[in-house]
Formats: C-alpha cells, sequence, structure tokens
C-alpha cells in the first residue's frame, strides 16, 4: 500500500497529518497484537489489515465530516473500525458500540494506551438499549459490514438528531438489500442523500451509503430487541 497519508491523498483527497499517521498505525499494531488472543477481526496480516481496516475507515470520512457537528457512534465496532480512526481523524466524542462486552473492554483498553480516552467511550449493548438511554443523541452513526441495510435503518434512526447522518460502509450490496432498506427510508425518518462505488488500493470493491435523517419515525422505534434482524420491516401499503 506505500505511505499510508500518500494513499489517502492520491485515492480519495484526504490529508493526514504526521501525528494523526502514527495514532492510526499504532492502533492497527495494537489491534493485531491483541488480536492474537482475541478474535475482533479476521484479517490478520498487516498489510491486508491497513488496507481492509484503516484505508476501509478512513474512505468514508468525508461523508462523515458533512455530518452536523456533534456525537458519533460506530454501531457494531467490532475492531474499532470505522470508529477509533474516524476518532482520531476528526476529534468527536465517540462511541463505540458492540453487544460483545469483552471486545469493548479490550478496545478500551486499546483506546487508554493511544491516549484518547478522553474523547472515546465504550458502549457494551444492544442498539436498541442504546436508543433508549440515548434517542437523538448523535450527529452521525457509522455502521461498517454490520447486518442488512433495512435493519441498519430501523436501529440507527432513533439514535440521530434531525438531519443527523447514517454513513453505512458496504462491500458490494444487491439490488434487492439496497431496494429493502429504500423501500422501509420513509417509514424510519430516513432518506438516501448519497451512494459512492469506489475500489480499495488493493483492488476490493466497496459502496457507501448515506442517510439523513428527514423526520420522525412513523411507528414506535426502537422495537423489541432482535426484531429488527429476525424480523425486518416491510413497506406500508
Amino acid at each position: 500500500m506505500g505511505n499510508l497519508a500518500t494513499t489517502m491523498h492520491e485515492h480519495y483527497d484526504i490529508e493526514i497529518s504526521e501525528s494523526q499517521e502514527q495514532l492510526l498505525l499504532a492502533d492497527l499494531d495494537a489491534i493485531l497484537k491483541v488480536n492474537k488472543t482475541m478474535n475482533l477481526t479476521r484479517i490478520d496480516t498487516y498489510e491486508s489489515a491497513l488496507i481492509l481496516h484503516i484505508e476501509d475507515s478512513l474512505a468514508g470520512l468525508p461523508f462523515i465530516n458533512d455530518a452536523p457537528q456533534g456525537r458519533y457512534a460506530d454501531i457494531g465496532t467490532g475492531g474499532g473500525f470505522p470508529g477509533v480512526p474516524v476518532a482520531i481523524m476528526t476529534n468527536r466524542d465517540t462511541l463505540l458500540v458492540d453487544s460483545v462486552q469483552k471486545k469493548v473492554k479490550a478496545l478500551m483498553g486499546l483506546v487508554d494506551g493511544l491516549g484518547l480516552k478522553a474523547n472515546i467511550e465504550g458502549y457494551p449493548g444492544r442498539v436498541e438499549d442504546l436508543a433508549k438511554d440515548m434517542p437523538g443523541k448523535f450527529a452521525v452513526v457509522t455502521a461498517r459490514a454490520v447486518s442488512s441495510l433495512a435493519s441498519l435503518l430501523e436501529l440507527v434512526s432513533p439514535l440521530l438528531k434531525k438531519h443527523g447522518r447514517f454513513v453505512c460502509y458496504k462491500g458490494q450490496p444487491t439490488e434487492e438489500e439496497i431496494k429493502a432498506g429504500l423501500d422501509i427510508q420513509n417509514l424510519v425518518g430516513m432518506k438516501l442523500v448519497e451512494k459512492k462505488e469506489y475500489q480499495l488500493s488493493d483492488g476490493s470493491q466497496r459502496t457507501i451509503l448515506v442517510f439523513e435523517k428527514v423526520s420522525n419515525p412513523k411507528i414506535k422505534l426502537p422495537r423489541r430487541i432482535g426484531l429488527a434482524q429476525k424480523e425486518p420491516l416491510k413497506p406500508r401499503r
């Protein structure tokens, strides 16, 4: 991949300072070290992780920067991607959300070691519970390689404040998955405002879909835990 800052500038027109690059690479080193004893990521080689975690995470940065000022949440954060890289690059108050408590505990240990504890917190729980604890408190939410688009739109909507943005990272979503999401966007008060297809520097295909919270949901959200995945919403006729 070569120099991270050079790659991000040439491929994405994203500027990374020397101090930011040092933190991003230190985060990656720490994750790969912990990953030897705890399954935080299936990607275990440095070169692959640099592309598939750091580059991929930062590719969504322009859309996150377009969101209103305010708090940021990364749901289903896993190894902290894109959450930690986004926090490093934006300095937003950041919440890393994952239902696996030991992952969140490990991530917060890494965050502390990187000196980022001031603006990154962890939430070991379900998104539905977070929506009850902190409704409408986030200006931007991300999800990367987590659940179907329709399920995510339902889960994210109650977290966002008005005009907040949801930046959804996908590989190559099917037309069926995108249609299912678009069919219920109005129901949950969301609207697709941007879609970008691109290639990572290793040739991997990626898609980012950006939604804006435009109104209150027309149904009561969050629904019971697990229903977003088990019984996805259907458009009202």
